[in-house]
């Protein structure tokens, strides 16, 4: 009896509940809210950007949220900057910077000091930036910066560190054909920039024993120097007082070279079909060719004609074909990256089982050919818009996300425009837009088709003779050898 009182009186209490929110207007179910549009005005690089006596760009950006303060350092350097026989420097450069200890202190007092400052500090090497950033406790920032430009401005490049360092890129060279990807990745990044380019070089064992402690200190004496080099600084801090401390610590430390920007690939993409045999049950494929650069007046355009088409996931009609429809592939998709300083990249992939690669790859020409010759709907065109659109926000959902935004742009040269009016830009985009774009990038004919896999069974195709590799290309399809995992040259 009393439990069912204890029910009737929940029951009265949750319907006058719902009585009174009908009563102030809430709706009865929730596909009837209404929400308001969001209003987001991005932040402005001019805003968080002030600039030392001594020429350097910071941008800070002062939160107390948590007592942290988050300082990083971006470099322009990086293995476009290595000679070709010691390919590998950036980044044992980097790695040595952070492990091999200062002039002051050893490798092992460096890390005991850090680690009693609870100091996460990393140093790494790109293809074009060298970024070397700590986060540290708002109390410990002082000690910290100082052991930070200490292992700037005076490294030791340990030894013993170095023999560490050394070893470990060996023992991870030898497993570079073990599996499909990385030998894909790299014959793609051959096809695309050329064996000779910084994107396509990959250290060799050779390489790496040449670099010595001297080539180390020379590369980062040229790249670490204030004419090289933008801070960004988010966390608890007075703004007056961090650009003080920056002015400070970076006041004796000799200007330097700003390097130049990175060079551009000669090579053209050849089209065709390139294979390198290697006895596993799938076959892992690339399709495409260069694209283009971020100036590009159909830049917008192409990155709604690349989300239609396979880079939304499985709204994509790449992931819709190949794997919800026939069910060759756990996943598929494409990507279109925009170049700064030259051409970027176009590529569809995907992997499948041997006997279905053929069919795949007939599919994903299939909706090449549709995107050319047909206007995308409307429903796709709009749900690929508001995919960047309302996504936006979330690019600048943090302080540090937000500065690395900005040193990049300043870095690069972007407008200073750009991101206030990207939204717009991407709503004006139309199916013509998207249509021309495609006709423009979508020619198979100019692409080129690299598959890894057990060559003997990818060709003959599926068994229900959808499909084949003679298909493509007038049959006719080259063999890559694979290469020795410690010296990159091709094995006969």
């Amino acid at each position: 009896m009393k439990t069912t009182i204890t029910i009737l009186a929940a029951a009265t209490a949750v319907f006058a509940a719902t009585a009174t929110l009908h009563a102030q207007g809430i709706p009865k179910r929730p596909e009837q809210i209404a929400y308001k549009p969001l209003v987001f005005n991005p932040p402005k690089a001019a805003d968080y950007r002030h600039v030392l006596s001594n020429g350097i760009v910071v941008f800070l950006a002062p939160s107390n949220e948590l007592p942290l303060i988050d300082l990083s350092m971006t470099f322009r350097g990086g293995a476009f900057l290595e000679p070709t026989d010691k390919t590998g420097l950036a980044a044992m450069t980097a790695a040595l910077l952070r492990t091999g200890g200062t002039e002051s202190m050893s490798p092992t007092e460096v890390d005991e000091r850090l680690d009693f400052l609870a100091t996460e500090l990393s140093i790494s090497a790109g293809p074009t930036v060298i970024t070397a950033s700590f986060d540290s406790l708002k109390s410990n920032f002082d000690q910290s910066m100082s052991i930070f430009m200490d292992i700037l401005q005076r490294p030791l490049f340990d030894t013993a560190k170095q023999k560490i360092a050394i070893d470990s890129a060996i023992e991870g060279m030898k497993q570079r054909n073990d599996d499909a990807g990385p030998i894909l990745d790299r014959e793609w990044n051959i096809a695309l920039y050329g064996a000779d380019h910084f994107e396509a070089r990959e250290p060799t064992e050779a390489s790496i024993r040449a670099i010595t402690k001297d080539d180390m200190a020379a590369f980062a004496k040229r790249v670490l120097n204030p004419a090289n080099v933008v801070i960004a600084v988010s966390g608890d801090f007075d703004s007056k007082e961090m650009l003080a401390k920056l002015e400070t610590a970076l006041a004796a430390w000799p200007k330097g070279e700003r390097m130049a920007t990175p060079p551009a690939p000669v090579a053209e993409v050849k089209p065709g079909v390139f294979h390198i045999e290697k006895e596993i049950p799938q076959g892992k494929v690339y399709i495409g060719a260069r694209s283009m650069t971020r100036e590009d007046p159909d830049y917008f355009a192409g990155l709604v004609m690349n989300e239609i088409l396979g880079g939304g996931g499985f709204t994509s009609r790449i992931m819709k074909t190949v794997r919800s429809d026939e069910g060759l592939a756990y996943s598929a998709g494409s990507s279109l990256d925009a170049g700064v300083y030259y051409p970027g990249e176009f590529r569809a992939g995907f992997q499948s089982k041997s006997p279905t690669v053929a069919l795949a790859i007939k599919l994903i020409q299939e909706e090449f050919r549709k995107m050319r010759e047909n206007p995308v709907s409307a429903e796709e065109l709009d749900v690929a818009k508001k995919s960047f659109i309302e996504t936006f926000p979330r690019a600048f959902e943090s302080k540090p996300a937000m500065l690395g935004i900005f040193v990049s742009d300043e870095w690069t040269g972007r407008d200073t425009s750009y991101w206030q009016a990207y939204r717009d830009n991407v709503s004006k985009v139309t199916a013509a837009d998207v249509q021309r774009v495609a006709q423009r990038m979508l020619d198979m004919k100019n692409m080129a088709v690299f598959i890894v896999g057990d060559w003997d069974t990818i060709q003959s195709g599926d068994a229900t003779n959808r499909a084949k590799m003679a298909d493509f290309f007038d049959d006719r399809a080259e063999e890559l050898p694979l290469r020795d995992p410690m010296t990159m040259q091709p094995m006969r």
